[in-house]
């Protein structure tokens, strides 16, 4: 019995025995490298006492730093015992990431815990160089329950919880509500990109700002924001396994996307931070993340608006990605260690502190119990985020799960939006990458 595989299928399984163990009583894909066997056993923990100190590995998402001292502060108060070193581990994601993958390489100076993106904790997994969280769930009594099913569920495979969301975020659309007022449009996010591209000569000749729209900085950004413009027009990096970045209804979207830019000029490319560019006026318009709310609102000078991600002149909801990171422990660590940082993770994501994390950053509360009221309060612009969650969409797989893909779809939106490329060719060549990552890196680990 063979399976095509679908990382909806998965989720789908993940909490389901039964279903599981049919899937295990024929032989479904394997995933862990080098083995035979479809699931993982859990870790015994009984008897293990936890560790005095861990270390805490983060890029401090959202510029979360002060917040991350907080709660570690009000954990060593319940937990004297137990030291947390919060360690500045890169400046983003990838940085995170390759450090963590040099300390695996040497076998020495692994955190006890590490902030996983969405495109890290596949990899990861594949490699065995993180444990699944499962028995320390259950001895922990870990409410999984009342986490965000879309966001906990990201972490779900091959029956097993790989890592609990933390800095969890969708793109927003920010737009200048003075610039759009000055321009006679209306006080929303447009509907799709279509209508925006009607509003944009408006915006450059009422606003004065150098763009109409800014599109976000395309290293750790193009892979994901562009599946919105993908998706719009029915197209997208893959379809399951499939890659599809070089189908004609991806070829429009992305050709959309460069005549923004060329073609009709009111777009501008983003060299660092489109967040950054937009709070300093040089644009009416742009997408960032959800994280990037709380940093927009202290440093523009201008009334923010926010609002559903746009969608295509092909499907206009269900267009918007969800993205991030997410802690998970590490294989290479004690047990001690491993416990310790389970209870540090179990108390990051508490109610409470999920709430005060979402205060100081703009990112989703993880919890659904998590009382907002204050927050909501105060950035009541974050309920549009909360209420865009019902409308997000899994990731495309090509981007999620194929190593050192995301970097290749920088690339290629680099050469269609900085260099003017042909939308056609580039799409082509980097379908080309995309199936030698996923014959070379996957496929392999992915036995039927």
């Amino acid at each position: 019995m063979s399976f095509t595989l679908d990382r909806r299928f998965f989720l789908t399984l993940a909490g389901a025995g039964a279903g599981a163990a049919a899937l295990s009583a024929c032989g479904g894909p394997s995933t862990t490298p080098g083995a035979a066997v479809t699931t993982v056993a859990d870790i015994d923990f009984s008897g293990v006492k936890p560790a005095a100190s861990i270390d805490f590995w983060s890029n401090h998402p959202g510029k979360s730093q002060d917040v991350e001292k907080s709660i570690i502060e009000r954990f060593h108060a319940k937990y004297p015992d137990i030291t947390v070193n919060l360690v500045t581990a890169g400046a983003n994601y990838e940085e995170i990431a390759q450090k963590f993958q040099t300390a695996q390489a040497a076998k020495s100076g692994l955190p006890s815990l590490v902030v996983l993106s969405d495109v890290w904790w596949f990899r990861y997994y594949l490699n065995e160089s993180i444990i699944p969280l499962d028995s320390l769930v259950k001895q922990l009594d870990v409410k999984l329950d009342d986490f965000r099913t879309s966001l906990v569920d990201d972490y779900k495979y091959d029956g097993k919880q790989w890592a609990l969301p933390y800095g969890r975020s969708t793109p927003l659309f920010y737009y200048n509500k003075d610039h759009f007022a000055a321009a006679g449009l209306p006080d929303r996010a447009p509907t799709t990109w279509q209508e925006f591209a009607g509003w944009a000569p408006k915006l450059k000749a009422a606003s004065g700002a150098q763009y109409a729209f800014m599109h976000p900085a395309l290293a750790g950004y193009a892979g994901w924001t562009l599946q919105n413009n993908l998706w719009g027009e029915g197209g997208g990096w893959s379809k399951d396994w499939d890659i599809t970045c070089d189908s004609s209804e991806s070829v429009a979207a992305l050709q959309a996307a460069q005549d923004s830019v060329y073609k009709d000029a009111w777009a501008g490319v983003s060299s660092k931070e489109s967040a950054d560019d937009f709070a300093a006026g040089l644009a009416s318009a742009t997408l960032s993340s959800t994280g990037s709310l709380i940093g927009i609102l202290k440093s523009a000078t201008f009334n923010v608006g926010v609002g559903f991600l746009p969608g295509g002149s092909k499907v206009t909801s269900g267009v918007c990605p969800t993205g991030g990171a997410g802690l998970g422990i590490p294989s290479g660590v004690t047990k001690e260690e491993q416990l310790a940082a389970a209870m540090f993770l179990q108390f990051m994501t508490e109610p409470e502190n999920t709430a005060a994390f979402s205060a100081a950053t703009g990112y989703m509360p993880t919890r659904t119990s998590a009382d907002m009221t204050a927050v909501l309060g105060k950035t009541p612009q974050i309920k549009i985020a909360m209420d865009q969650l019902a409308v997000t969409k899994v990731q495309d797989n090509a981007r999620a799960f194929l190593a050192g893909a995301d970097q290749e779809m920088a690339k290629a939106a680099a050469k269609i939006l900085t260099q003017e490329g042909d939308v056609k060719a580039v799409m082509t060549e980097l379908k080309a990458t995309l199936e030698g990552i996923y014959t070379k890196d996957v496929k392999p680990k992915l036995k039927a």
